[in-house]
């Protein structure tokens, strides 16, 4: 076959499926939003053979029912955008648990492929797999893989092309679910006899209306009193059994794997949280240290770039006026962001090491104890740990908390986590005024957010949320060795939307402070008599208990609401120095924050007011789609102001007493 050939990616979740995805695609590809939603979509495409195929990586699921957000927009995708070929990808070291959701693909009646993925694991586990068995048993091709190690991909997608040239030969196997149930699809079949259904797909709709999956009869205008959903699963549970012998034996079993012996120790009642602890520390750690050190050398490149574009425009001859928003406005803004820009890759490069490798399932199931006692299943940490990284996606991830009390919870006490946007302002007032202690006051300032998120999810409990918390139920991932593709693609989309972030959003943040700080209503002016000056002096007297009562903070805060980052970019601007990380103006920009009054005490509350107060736009935006409530989104935007106030308040005015 030659021509277009468009082909879903679908398993379970830590399957391997977006590591093959990305084994394929590398970093070309688009990442975005699903219409109307806020899961995240990706698509790359690739030429083979002369064929040029879109790979869909659609979400992790287990199930095609739909019970979450994942599940319904996977089988929507399938049914109305019609793929070539779905690329079932399944973990051959957990085979029976992954087959349930591979019958559901295949009852969907679209031409499906088993990408046996983990191989080696599987075969390092004794574990032996009848490849030709498995085929026939389900009446699909198989093709083993290992996506870490890009073997098999060639396999693949020849397999891909035959089975997308041959699409219209495709039949489904079909299950027996017993006589009583077959008479039920019988009655069905009838009903949809006049329906537009392709008869592949006919079967999958007809045990949909027998489960009485509301959104499938409503679609087909069918109603019905029964519901055999239940039994329907068993039926492919037990067919599974069945056959799952045949197909995998397992000579050299073991009692013990090496992730259980390794759980043995990092999931500890008494030794879990500290090592958990400890690796923060670590990761801390590894974006300071590792951080300055490329910051440095970046550094080096602003210094030129600045010069040069300041000699060129004096030599040019332009205004003052437009020298200072170039240079001071939109360099020193924007380069005064970006310098930080290895510090934020370090820590996306730790957070995604941690994922890879499946500790971080490992830390909702050491969390879950504690968790409970705030009336929250342990796996709504998983959001909060994500939290760290950007409060948008952490935020999207609450929605697989089946307890929409927890759901509400969590989208709500999860922005107190200290997201990547905010760690400029840490290091910035760390360097100045806590100078070879800037790791234990990051890590101090994350282990508040922390408290504080656990403090209100106290108080939520006994108010917003009341009633029991369901138990935990959590898949842990085997350890795995973390791939180095996937991670190095992870943290390059991190930093790629920094760096956009930088070039629009803080890019005319920079120019509009430039243009605030330079004029008022008369005209230029003077930056002390300026517009930016008079926003600030009116909201400065608020922060006065926070012992940071000045216009210059109180601005940058302002700001910040757009978007964390740009509280530095704010000050660098105020201040007129663009690079922050050269030793000169560090000590400049030092000079000119305790002249405006900023002492330790008062620049450790800064950063805590900085740490807990409202959210982001962006992240505004999110609660008010996940809540689909202007209420939750404005309550929001309310009580964290007033939480970090209180909080900053509280460090200033009892540190007062001591220092």
């Amino acid at each position: 076959m030659n021509g277009d050939i468009r082909v879903a990616f679908v398993g379970n979740p830590n399957c391997g499926k977006t590591t093959l995805f990305n084994a394929y695609t590398g970093a070309k590809h688009k990442v975005g939003n699903w219409p109307g939603v806020t899961v995240e979509k990706k698509e790359g495409t690739i030429t083979y053979d002369d064929n040029k195929i879109t790979l869909v990586d659609l979400p992790g699921i287990y199930s095609i029912s739909p019970y979450s957000m994942e599940e319904i927009l996977t089988r929507e995708y399938i049914l109305e955008n019609d793929p070539d070929v779905v690329i079932n990808i399944v973990d051959a070291s957990n085979l029976e648990r992954n087959l349930y959701l591979t019958l559901q693909l295949i009852e969907l009646g679209k031409p499906v492929i088993i990408a046996l993925n983990m191989m080696d694991v599987a075969r390092n586990r004794g574990f032996i797999i009848d490849i030709s068995k498995l085929s026939e048993q389900l009446n699909v091709p198989v093709v083993e893989v290992v996506a870490i190690k890009k073997t098999g991909l060639d396999d693949l997608l020849k397999k891909i092309i035959h089975t997308a040239g041959n699409k219209k030969d495709y039949e489904p196997i079909k299950l027996d679910y017993g006589n009583k149930i077959e008479e039920e699809i019988d009655k069905v079949e009838k009903e949809l006899s006049g329906k537009d259904i392709h008869h592949n797909t006919l079967r999958w709709y007809e045990l949909k209306v027998v489960e009485n999956d509301r959104e499938i009869c409503n679609k087909l205008n069918i109603k019905n009193e029964f519901n055999y959903e239940e039994e329907i699963a068993k039926r492919k549970y037990d067919y599974i059994t069945d056959f799952i012998n045949n197909i995998l034996t397992n000579p050299y079993e073991e009692d013990e794997t090496f992730s259980d012996r390794v759980d043995k120790i990092v999931t500890n009642k008494w030794a879990g949280l500290p090592i958990f602890i400890s690796m923060m520390l670590l990761v801390f750690a590894f974006t300071f240290k590792v951080g300055n050190f490329l910051a440095d050398l970046l550094n080096i490149g602003f210094q030129g770039f600045s010069n040069v574009i300041t000699d060129l425009l004096t030599s040019i001859g332009a205004a003052d006026w437009l020298l200072s928003l170039i240079v001071d406005g939109i360099i020193g803004g924007v380069g005064g962001i970006l310098i930080f820009l290895p510090n934020i890759a370090c820590l996306f490069l730790a957070i995604s090491i941690l994922e890879d490798s499946g500790y971080m399932s490992r830390v909702a199931l050491i969390m879950d104890k504690f968790m409970r006692k705030l009336g929250l299943s342990g796996k709504a940490f998983i959001p909060m740990i994500l939290g760290f990284g950007c409060s948008v996606p952490a935020i999207m991830t609450a929605r697989t908390l089946e307890d929409e009390r927890d759901r509400l919870t969590t989208i709500l006490i999860t922005p107190f986590m200290s997201c990547s946007a905010r760690l400029p302002i840490y290091i910035l007032f760390s360097n100045i005024f806590f100078p070879g202690n800037e790791i234990l006051i990051a890590f101090s300032l994350y282990f508040l957010g922390v408290v504080v998120a656990v403090l209100i999810a106290l108080i939520f409990k006994k108010t917003l949320s009341k009633g029991e918390t369901a138990p935990l139920i959590l898949e842990l991932p085997a350890y795995k060795k973390p791939s180095p593709g996937t991670i190095l693609i992870f943290v390059w989309e991190k930093v790629k939307g920094y760096i956009i972030k930088a070039g629009t959003i803080i890019f005319v943040a920079s120019i509009v402070i430039w243009f605030l700080l330079e004029f008022n209503l008369s005209g230029k002016a003077d930056i002390t008599t300026s517009m930016g000056a008079s926003i600030g002096q009116v909201i400065a007297p608020v922060f006065k208990p926070l012992g940071f009562g000045n216009w210059q903070g109180a601005l940058s805060l302002i700001a910040g609401i757009m978007g964390k980052e740009i509280v530095v970019s704010t000050m660098t601007v105020i201040y007129g120095i663009g690079d922050v990380a050269s030793d000169g103006n560090m000590l400049q920009l030092s000079t000119k924050l305790i002249a405006a009054g900023f002492t330790s005490l008062s620049a450790y509350s800064f950063m805590v007011f900085s740490l807990l107060y409202t959210p982001c736009v962006a992240t505004l935006g999110v609660i008010k789609k996940e809540t689909n409530s202007w209420k939750w989104t404005i309550f929001s935007f309310v009580y964290q102001l007033v939480v970090a106030w209180i909080v900053a308040m509280i460090v200033y005015q009892i540190g007062s007493m001591f220092i």
